[in-house]
């Protein structure tokens, strides 16, 4: 794969406050990649610093092999997508979208403009202001003005959340389907784990200002150097040096009898998610499980069981 974005040992301070503590990752060129972290871990700084409104106290931005350290933000090929959107409000969705392109002295931009458009599903919508647009239309419009920019790299500053929570799933999926058509590298900081695991290419796990782990999400849910990082992805029951996360765990009345790890304990409560039950197993030595398992199963507090796992699931440290 051809690396287009790569930081190189990159520091940022603010004052005695270390924002940033030497990272250095490499993106890969028409990937969505995903900087994933609790808040203050620094992901937004770093995305900043690759746009070109804050500059490194050390370390080095490359696009496309080129130092770009010190450029101002209209000379790097990157466009970047706000939390707020920054759409202008006396603007139409047209104007919006196509005002880089003019700010550039670039004319003939109707098909551009027009292409954006069609490929955030907003045409019919050309004329409306953004007060006249849904929460959904108006992140597409910011996309769409991002897009039309042609960029090397599309920057996005945890563009799903101001979104409500179902709306958020739909325009997720929408957002790695327009990722896939325009071929265009998203760099994605994002705080929620579910949003990072289910549309990324690779994931730049940070915590406080470093990096932790950089995988696919496959490697950093299933493979975690950390424990931070293992946490972070998902509840994890840690249980005698290894950690087995919930949905790994298996519930049964009977012995398995399969050669997996089999444990012995009582049923200690539930919790109904919806589309799952968490379990809650107190077993016979006195530690606590907890699984998840269909909600259609049903146990009652007390119930003895047996629970078991695949010994290849188990995360050792």
């Amino acid at each position: 794969m051809e690396t287009v974005l790569e930081l190189r040992g990159v520091s940022k301070n603010f004052g005695a406050e270390c924002a940033v503590d030497n990272v250095s990752l490499a993106v890969q060129r028409g990937h969505l990649h995903s900087l994933l972290g609790p808040s203050g871990c620094g992901k937004t700084t770093l995305l900043r610093v690759v746009g070109g409104f804050e500059s490194p106290n050390s370390g080095d931005v490359l696009l496309n092999g080129t130092r770009i350290n010190g450029q101002p933000p209209y000379h790097r090929n990157v466009t970047t997508v706000f939390q707020s959107y920054a759409l202008f409000p006396h603007m139409t969705v047209r104007q919006n979208v196509e005002f880089g392109l003019r700010q550039r002295g670039l004319s003939r931009t109707t098909d551009r403009v027009r292409h954006a458009l069609e490929l955030v599903q907003l045409s019919g919508l050309e004329s409306r202001l953004p007060a006249q647009l849904s929460g959904g239309q108006r992140q597409r419009t910011a996309l769409a003005r991002a897009i039309v920019m042609e960029p090397d790299v599309l920057l996005l500053d945890e563009p799903l959340s101001a979104l409500d929570p179902n709306l958020r799933k739909q325009v997720r999926a929408e957002l790695r389907a327009l990722q896939r058509r325009t071929g265009i590298t998203f760099l994605m900081v994002t705080h929620d784990q579910e949003e990072a695991l289910s549309i990324s290419d690779r994931i730049t796990v940070m915590n406080a200002g470093r990096v932790e782990q950089e995988g696919s999400p496959q490697d950093l849910f299933l493979r975690p150097k950390s424990r931070f990082v293992a946490d972070f992805l998902g509840g994890v029951n840690w249980f005698q040096g290894i950690g087995i996360r919930p949905c790994a765990i298996r519930i049964a009345t009977e012995h398995p009898g399969n050669g997996a790890r089999v444990l012995t304990g009582r049923i200690a409560g539930s919790v109904f998610l919806g589309d799952s039950l968490q379990v809650e197993t107190r077993l016979d030595s006195g530690e606590s499980l907890f699984c998840q398992t269909l909600p259609q199963v049903a146990f009652q507090q007390g119930d003895p069981v047996h629970i078991w796992w695949h010994p290849g699931d188990e995360i050792t440290l």
